[in-house]
């Protein structure tokens, strides 16, 4: 469905609420554990440039952690990609180091563990 604007330069009226210098210096990191469809969407975590990667770890483990997979991680044998990238993190660099920026989005796989009882959930 086509929408008209009701002024012309509707653009000069627009604000965006998501831009970086809004996050306090943060940056706003997503993070999807694939095959655990329980989480349906990436998790959004406000993250200051110089934190370690490991920091992400123990931010999603709050949130995953209940999950009955969680605890079986063998975290050797995670497959990451940051931002479409193939990635092997290094959990002590920072996550600037990462090359991360504002909105990237981090996804991990964690073979041998497909959700509860293989159901992708």
């Amino acid at each position: 469905m086509t929408l008209k604007a009701i002024t012309p330069d509707y653009e000069n009226y627009t604000e965006s609420r998501d831009l970086p210098e809004l996050y306090h210096g943060n940056l706003m990191i997503y993070v999807h554990w694939e095959h655990h469809m329980s989480f349906v969407a990436a998790i959004a975590l406000p993250l200051p440039p110089h934190a370690p990667f490991g920091a992400i770890k123990e931010a999603v483990g709050g949130i995953y952690g209940p999950h009955p997979d969680w605890e079986k991680i063998d975290w050797s044998k995670v497959i990451w990609k940051i931002d479409g990238k193939d990635a092997n993190p290094d959990f002590e660099k920072s996550i600037a180091d990462h090359d991360m920026r504002h909105k990237s989005l981090v996804r991990f796989w964690t073979p041998g563990l497909d959700g509860y009882h293989g159901t992708k959930n």
